[in-house]
């Protein structure tokens, strides 16, 4: 009898869970930013940090606006309903491409030509303080082949070759993944969380957003796989007398792709283009470790604005005399909190063997007139000193801004949504005096900032920039819209592989028409998006010699379309 009150009072005391709308189910969270945009839900959250925690101690959403438990029906109830297993929505997404990849923000999914499909399903359980979520995955690609770099009806001299290389070799993004079909199972959305209130600490794969942007965030998004990592962060804004607070912090275990880019066999001038990805000790294809956190503040006397602070770093495991360490051989576990200016390194092999990210940015909804306005900007590259960071502002910086509006009309109970974002990857013309590198590569982190060969920041890529329009009409658990989108294909391999023949024909550029439709069928959340893109000068391919001189290059049509359908399985207690 003790025994059963004492665990009545535990679980009474500490209960708290966690369930996420992970990032799969990415048209759900639209959903409700929308609605919080447009005043329908009141929500402190600030929409920086995703996944979206909807359990007990966090979010709150009008069941007539999201219903938690249709979303994620109780099977049983125990310890007097401190305890509980649920059913979480199955997902099923799927992808097509007509002649070669577009991907973006797909998780586990791969840049892949033909047809693609993710499916998940899995159990919530919850016993007080203790939570787990399997969402494991599964993943088919048919990984068709497809022209690649040099491969159009033009191709590139050897010394383009050796430009292209350099990139290639700073990063791991391989044109394609392998040559077979991809048949297999992920542990995909999956955690073991220890929840306290508004604080969770755990162990997760789950794929991870921060930043306000929606389209292409510069320091974390589900563009690439989810990768392992432990979770200290808030579950819902910790409020102060000064504002709310909400914070993640992380680190984690980042993989290689174990695939290479096109004709490893190549050389020019005598030298092989491809060199391996071997850490500074030898080891091939190493494990990175990585450490971040996003912190975001929102002032009380300001409303809806928040503002924040994003800060990453990796390295290799460096595996020496049966021990993990970093930094020229001494352990840090905590390398996040040190050395953000480069005077505090203690030796230049610290630089050598860390890449690192650091910036800020900001989102501020005006309630009355149903609008926000978002920014980020970032360097992947630490400053000197305060001096430094003064004088060459540009130097090393990515960008983004981007604002919602929403308009009333009264004519109909429809509203419209209108959407802008830009962002800019591209280095800035102080790399003509020092040059920056492309963001996510790095001279001595091979792997650049990626997780199984995909980059982990913006799905535009290093050196792209990107310039997205929308209007959506929306009413309710509707959407239907269309948008158009302008890329700047890798400009910093446009600009280093072509500026001494002053070429300036090449660009690669990308123009995508979109037009989408989601809607809330009973139990079924169901997002259609189709894109036709035209690509310009594809692959950079262009013949130098056709008259007139200012002529098309290799100018080439894709049919892109995803389907997501999130099943909310009905359960009667």
């Amino acid at each position: 009898m003790k025994y059963n009150l004492f665990l009545f009072l535990f679980f009474s005391f500490f209960v708290s869970y966690t369930q996420t709308i992970n990032l799969n189910e990415s048209h759900i969270i639209d959903y409700l930013r929308t609605a919080q945009l447009s005043g329908k839900i009141k929500s402190k959250i600030s929409f920086t940090q995703r996944p979206l925690e909807i359990g007990k101690n966090s979010i709150e959403i009008e069941e007539k606006i999201f219903n938690k438990e249709e979303y994620a029906p109780t099977i049983f109830s125990f310890f007097n309903g401190n305890g509980k297993l649920k059913l979480l929505p199955i997902d099923y997404n799927i992808e097509f491409n007509s002649n070669h990849p577009y991907n973006r923000n797909n998780g586990s999914m791969i840049p892949n030509t033909g047809y693609q499909q993710l499916v998940s399903a899995g159990l919530y359980a919850e016993i007080g303080p203790l939570s787990i979520q399997l969402k494991p995955e599964h993943l088919y690609s048919e990984n068709k082949d497809f022209e690649g770099f040099g491969e159009g009806p033009n191709g590139h001299y050897p010394i383009i070759w050796s430009k292209r290389y350099i990139t290639w070799n700073g990063i791991d993004i391989p044109e394609r993944f392998g040559e077979q079909k991809h048949n297999k199972t992920l542990i995909g959305q999956s955690s073991i969380r220890i929840n306290y209130k508004k604080l969770s600490l755990g162990i997760s794969n789950e794929n991870l957003w921060w930043g306000p942007s929606k389209r292409n965030s510069i320091m974390m998004s589900n563009h690439a796989r989810g990768f392992k990592h432990i979770t200290f962060n808030t579950i819902n804004p910790i409020e102060t007398k000064i504002g709310n607070f909400e914070w993640q912090f992380v680190t984690g275990r980042l993989e290689n792709s174990g695939f290479t880019p096109p004709n490893t066999d190549y050389s020019y001038a005598g030298t092989r283009l491809y060199v391996p990805k071997i850490n500074q000790n030898g080891l091939t294809n190493d494990w990175r470790y990585f450490q971040g956190i996003t912190v975001s503040y929102s002032p009380k006397w300001v409303s809806g604005l928040s503002i924040g602070f994003i800060r990453w770093v990796q390295m290799y495991s460096a595996l020496v005399r049966g021990k993990y360490y970093w930094m020229n051989g001494k352990p840090s576990y905590f390398p996040l909190f040190s050395n953000l200016f480069r005077k505090n390194d203690k030796s230049s092999d610290y630089e050598a063997q860390t890449d690192q990210a650091a910036g800020l940015f900001f989102r501020w909804i005006w309630e009355d007139s149903g609008a926000e306005i978002y920014a980020e900007y970032y360097y992947n590259d630490a400053k000197q000193n305060l001096r430094d960071l003064l004088l060459d502002s540009d130097h090393a910086r990515a960008a983004t801004i981007g604002i919602q509006k929403v308009i009333n009309s009264k004519n109909s109970d429809y509203e419209y949504l209108f959407s802008w974002e830009w962002t800019q990857l591209e280095q800035t013309s102080g790399r003509i005096i020092r040059e920056a590198g492309s963001w996510y590569r790095h001279g001595f982190v091979y792997d650049g900032f990626t997780n199984n060969g995909e980059v982990l920041g913006a799905g535009i890529g290093p050196g792209s920039n990107s310039h997205y329009f929308a209007l959506n009409r929306f009413k309710k658990e509707e959407k239907i819209g269309i948008a158009f989108e302008i890329i700047d294909q890798d400009n910093d391999f446009y600009y280093r592989a072509f500026e001494s023949a002053k070429d300036y024909r090449r660009y690669w550029k990308t123009y995508n028409l979109q037009l989408n439709f989601e809607k809330k069928l009973k139990n079924i959340w169901f997002s259609f998006n189709l894109i036709y893109s035209r690509d310009l000068n594809y692959q950079w391919d262009l013949e130098d010699y056709a008259t007139p001189y200012y002529h098309p290059g290799n100018d080439v049509n894709n049919l892109h379309s995803t389907l997501k359908l999130t099943y909310l399985i009905p359960f009667a207690n």
